[in-house]
């Protein structure tokens, strides 16, 4: 089983930037791929980005292109999610997840998910 820890939530102004880190541990040849993914209260976990361990294929949503950047540090076992022009509406918990194989963008693609960690943009 994989173990996913992830940092670097916090407050910022609108138009700022954070950048999140996701650690990774145990079983990480299990990962196909390590996604963000985020959930408002109320609502289902959304797809943010993700990127293929292997050779680093990125994907994103629509929402963010543009303004995350997602990437990998193979020798840390970690990804990263670079957070700029932040918005009101990006604010949310964050998680990153593993596997990803047989669809990416869909939280029952992952096996493994961190605990999440807040990220809030103030207007």
């Amino acid at each position: 089983q994989v173990q996913l820890v992830e940092s670097g939530g916090g407050l910022v102004q609108a138009g700022g930037s954070l950048r999140l880190s996701c650690a990774a541990s145990g079983r990480t040849f299990s990962r196909y791929a390590m996604g963000w993914f985020r959930q408002t209260p109320g609502k289902e976990r959304e797809f943010a980005a993700a990127i293929r361990w292997s050779d680093g294929i990125t994907d994103y949503a629509d929402s963010v292109k543009g303004r995350f950047t997602i990437s990998r540090d193979n020798a840390k076992n970690t990804v990263f999610l670079q957070m700029n022009s932040l918005k009101p509406e990006d604010t949310a918990v964050y998680y990153c997840g593993a596997g990803g194989a047989g669809g990416w963008r869909s939280v029952y693609a992952y096996n493994g998910w961190g605990q999440g960690t807040q990220v809030t943009v103030s207007s």
